[in-house]
């Protein structure tokens, strides 16, 4: 599908997988995989932003993917974003929607809020927040109707 598809129907906290249609090369072959994966891969949509404009410029939607987190002894010292203009030619497909009753936990309560934490209930939610400092953080429970969506691939789930 396509990323206006993901833009105006998958909710925040699903994960993404893109492509580029192209096959994987084999495992042996290091660079053509570490190529090969820079458009092939997923990652969890931690936000969506309209159309903006900053000064002259003008800058198209756009929606960002949560690709990974690098570090050791549970700090994490690095965080992949992967940001998808709606004008990518790739392929997109919502692999995983978040469960209904899960809790998004946003950074703040503006247009640009980010997910950076899906918590499996309010409970857990409220523990997370003890551990980490997020001091304008907003919760948002997770509805059906944001998960309803499920007919953008012609498609009902069970």
């Amino acid at each position: 599908m396509s990323a206006h598809r993901i833009f105006d129907n998958a909710p925040i906290g699903s994960i993404v997988a893109w492509s580029d249609g192209t096959p994987r090369p084999p495992t042996r072959f290091t660079k053509k995989l570490a190529a090969w994966q820079t458009s092939n891969s997923r990652g969890r949509l931690i936000r969506k932003q309209g159309e903006r404009g900053v000064g002259n410029i003008s800058l198209s939607a756009s929606f960002t993917l949560h690709e990974a987190d690098f570090g050791a002894g549970g700090v994490t010292a690095i965080r992949v974003h992967r940001t998808f203009s709606l004008d990518s030619k790739l392929d997109f497909t919502v692999v995983e929607r978040p469960a209904i009753g899960s809790v998004g936990v946003f950074d703040r309560a503006d247009d640009g809020a980010e997910l950076v934490y899906l918590a499996t209930n309010e409970a857990d939610a409220t523990e997370w927040l003890t551990r980490h400092g997020y001091p304008n953080a907003v919760r948002e429970e997770v509805t059906a109707d944001e998960v309803g969506a499920d007919t953008i691939e012609g498609r009902t789930e069970a």
